[in-house]
């Protein structure tokens, strides 16, 4: 039998998580001088109210410990483990994740080079693998031949936070809010860029956001989009989901909510639509 982990940036909901037999690795969220589990002991709701009060929130990987206990016990019944780590780009878990396997001759590690559903789609279709029987090392290959058709973004309404983390200038955050800019950050190549940038409320930017993603060369994959988002409200993400109905392009579309990692770095009033191509 093949088993399916992930790391907890995977940002499945945790019905998706127990419906697929996915288990979870969780991130470490470090607030001040207190140390909690990403979805296990802290919420994204929880961590906006942190930063809002001044506190200092800080991400932290798998480490390589962690990663031996994990595969051990998943392997303590003979079973063979694909796990499908946050993007190599991103973080040390990747890297973490291999030292740990090599004490596991049955586990193999699958770099997504995504983040957040991004790197859920890879997770998603292992499990439906894993669900037909096949062995690691096949889905493994099946999944490296997904993993750059993976077509990944966000919007964000604020810079604030990712000026917090250090990931643009505090110059750069205040500009944009300023002229009221909204940009999209996508994935490519295993490396956050930023796109477009949009103009205007949230709401009106989200849906040309939405426009232009879809509008995007490349034959669409119809099997499903995630729309995922962290502190958007219930009217925003319906207006998305509205949007992706009508266009028809996708059989299922899935709702989920980004994690305290993903939250962290990109505040409230995120929202990325996340599908797959065919090439």
């Amino acid at each position: 039998m093949t088993r399916i982990s992930a790391d907890s940036t995977c940002d499945l909901s945790p019905d998706l998580v127990e419906s697929l037999g996915i288990t979870i690795t969780p991130l470490s969220i470090t607030v001040d001088d207190d140390v909690f589990k990403d979805g296990i002991d802290i919420t994204p709701t929880q961590l906006i109210a942190y930063v809002e009060a001044g506190k200092h929130c800080q991400t932290g990987a798998v480490n390589v410990f962690e990663y031996q206990q994990h595969f051990e016990k998943m392997t303590a019944q003979g079973d063979e483990v694909v796990h499908i780590s946050l993007g190599s780009g991103f973080s040390s878990c990747y890297n973490n994740a291999l030292l740990a396997a090599r004490d596991f001759p049955g586990v193999r590690v699958v770099d997504s080079r995504n983040l957040s559903t991004g790197s859920g789609h890879i997770v998603y279709e292992a499990a439906l693998l894993a669900a037909q029987g096949k062995p690691a090392s096949e889905i493994a290959e099946e999944l490296e031949q997904l993993v750059p058709k993976v077509d990944a973004s966000f919007i964000i309404d604020q810079l604030d936070y990712l000026a917090r983390g250090g990931r643009c200038s505090a110059i750069t955050a205040h500009g944009a809010r300023i002229l009221r800019l909204k940009p999209s950050i996508e994935v490519r190549d295993g490396a956050m860029i930023v796109g477009r940038k949009y103009r205007g409320h949230f709401e009106k930017a989200v849906k040309l956001y939405v426009q232009d993603r879809l509008e995007q060369n490349g034959a669409l994959d119809p099997c499903r989009a995630f729309i995922t988002h962290a502190g958007c409200s219930d009217d925003v993400v319906a207006a998305v989901r509205s949007l992706l109905e009508e266009k028809g392009y996708f059989q299922e579309i899935i709702i989920t909510e980004a994690g305290c990692t993903i939250t962290n770095h990109c505040g409230p009033n995120t929202l990325g639509v996340l599908f797959r191509r065919l090439s």
